[in-house]
């Protein structure tokens, strides 16, 4: 698959493995400043995918579900390459989902100033995110009904 930064795409993820390979080779197309957005159900593959992408990074540090931290920094791993901030918005505006609680707690965690030197992962962001950054990837995550195969769908916003 030819994953770019002009055309939109689609893929089919059968396996974690592919999801996460799917990471990498996003990954190969950021660069420090960029948003990405990950949308879909609970079980979906938003993790895997942030996974992948932090190694396709060569970030440092283990990437797991920043639920009960809401976000984890994680740093460059080396010279000229990105750090990334992987961010989990499902917990955010309380129990009711509230679109400017959620607006309010994304602002105070002050994502826009690590847009600069790191790629932004976020998770359920959708919808709320957007406003961080003018341009941002969003990739869709689906399972394909009556199996476990997932399908990512990817577009950038301008």
């Amino acid at each position: 698959m030819a994953v770019n930064r002009e055309a939109p795409g689609r893929v089919q993820l059968p396996e974690v493995a592919d999801t996460e390979n799917f990471g990498r080779e996003l990954a190969a197309t950021l660069r420090a400043g960029d948003l990405v957005i990950l949308d879909g159900p609970l079980g979906a593959g938003k993790t895997a995918l942030a996974r992948g992408i932090g190694a396709g990074l060569g970030v440092v540090g283990r990437i797991t579900s920043p639920t009960f931290v809401i976000a984890r920094a994680h740093r460059a791993g080396g010279p000229g390459r990105p750090g990334m901030v992987h961010v989990d918005a499902y917990r955010l505006g309380g129990a009711e989902g509230d679109g400017m609680a959620i607006l309010d707690e994304l602002d105070a965690l002050d994502l826009d100033t690590d847009l600069t030197d790191s790629v932004v992962v976020v998770e359920w962001g959708a919808g709320v995110a957007e406003r961080l950054a003018g341009d941002h990837l969003l990739v869709s995550l689906t399972r394909e009904p009556e199996s476990d195969i997932r399908v990512a769908q990817w577009r950038w916003s301008r």
